[in-house]
């Protein structure tokens, strides 16, 4: 069959340990031989990252926002032990949190459902999609280690030298102090990327913080959301048939439990880390989990939501075989096909994306599976653990058929 042609290149961010290895299987076995693929490639593996001194990561955030579609392998974010292990001369920031900030994007997650596999709330019978603020709090965090008695205090200083200083606690003992920051445009960004969403995927928008408590730095989330969504979004709100709410996080845990699904949870940046992982889990795992980092300006970077499976990766260095689940950085590399057809009026491109898809989900519902699913099957389904080509080659197989 003639391969599916691309006119703009995808920005393909490589990167380390097992999911490295499964990238090159996917590539070389569901996207070579069926498409004519453009990529502007950057290796974002730790040694390449070290090597450039983490300019590879600034160059491939710079390419997303030229090229507008870009697709991640996960990477490692190094410790002490990864710095002593890959001898690396200084311990890089998470070049997740370099791409988001850069992109100033909301990460959008979701899990892939199947038939086989029943969330743990048996209630759920739609997605969850989780927004998560992607810039500042803890995660841009300053903090001390207080060695005993003293004062710290929370001071501002203004660019005409005003002063607000405000006494955070006397210590009276050693103990920690922490400092957290974010900016009105980030947060403005992070709504503006909410209720866009929500209108292109028609689901009502839910947004949870703590603002009884954190009377200033939450309410502000808060304000920001309802200001702009009266101003810019509610009449488009009521058009779609959808809604847009407030509630406290406390209270929104427990209506998501109470839930059917099939909406969109916004979280700030921890509150999004915690939960999507709570509802990944929920759902079966975090190997079936969509990712996409969406930036206010309309661009797309799409990932997988795991980490780079360090266990499974020692395994095959050792020659041993491994059943390594490829389906979210499948999904992540279909993601961006479908977004780069839409933007490009590709037609072809986005059936191949959507038939890729399907040829995975239909391996699945056959009983085809990687050791991590196999176990989580309802009764009755007969279910077979097969290493990670194994499980390629079986979509393939289908992928093949679908596209003949």
């Amino acid at each position: 069959m003639e391969k599916i042609k691309m006119t703009t290149p995808i920005v393909e961010m490589d990167g380390d340990e097992m999911t490295r290895i499964l990238w090159k299987m996917i590539k070389d076995e569901l996207i070579l031989p069926f498409v004519d693929l453009k990529t502007e490639y950057y290796d974002l593996g730790l040694v390449e990252r070290d090597k450039t001194s983490d300019q590879v990561t600034i160059d491939s955030a710079n390419a997303t926002k030229k090229y507008g579609v870009a697709v991640k392998c996960a990477t490692i974010t190094p410790n002490a032990q990864r710095v002593e292990e890959y001898k690396l001369h200084q311990m890089w920031k998470s070049p997740n949190g370099t791409i988001r900030a850069m992109l100033d994007g909301t990460v959008f997650r979701a899990p892939i459902m199947i038939d086989a596999i029943k969330p743990v709330v048996k209630n759920w019978t739609m997605p969850i999609t989780i927004a998560r603020h992607a810039y500042g709090d803890v995660y841009k965090n300053t903090e001390f280690r207080i060695p005993g008695k003293g004062k710290a205090e929370l001071l501002f200083t203004g660019e005409d030298g005003t002063e607000m200083r405000e006494t955070v606690y006397e210590y009276e003992c050693p103990g920690v102090l922490q400092a957290q920051y974010n900016k009105d445009n980030s947060i403005t960004s992070f709504a503006h990327s909410c209720f866009k969403y929500a209108l292109s995927t028609k689901q009502d928008l839910w947004f949870a913080t703590k603002d009884t408590i954190s009377k200033k730095y939450d309410h502000t989330f808060k304000d920001i959301f309802q200001e702009l969504f009266d101003k810019e979004y509610k009449e488009e709100f009521e058009k779609a048939g959808i809604t847009y709410f407030y509630t406290l996080i406390d209270d929104a845990v427990a209506r998501v439990i109470r839930s059917k699904g099939g909406y969109i949870w916004a979280c700030k940046n921890y509150d999004g880390d915690v939960m999507s992982d709570m509802v990944s889990t929920a759902f079966g795992s975090l190997a079936m989990m969509t990712s996409v980092l969406v930036s206010p300006d309309g661009n797309y970077e799409y990932e997988a939501a795991h980490g780079t499976v360090t266990r499974h990766y020692y395994k095959y260095l050792n020659g041993e075989e491994t059943s390594t689940n490829p389906i979210a950085t499948i999904f992540a590399w279909s993601g961006a096909f479908r977004k780069r057809g839409e933007k490009d009026g590709l037609n072809d491109l986005i059936s191949y994306a959507d038939k890729l898809e399907e040829a995975c989900i239909d391996t699945l519902n056959a009983g085809i599976m990687t050791k991590d699913l196999v176990g989580l099957v309802e009764p009755g389904f007969k279910a077979t653990a097969v290493n990670s080509k194994e499980f390629i080659l079986a979509i393939k197989e289908r992928l093949a058929a679908k596209l003949s």
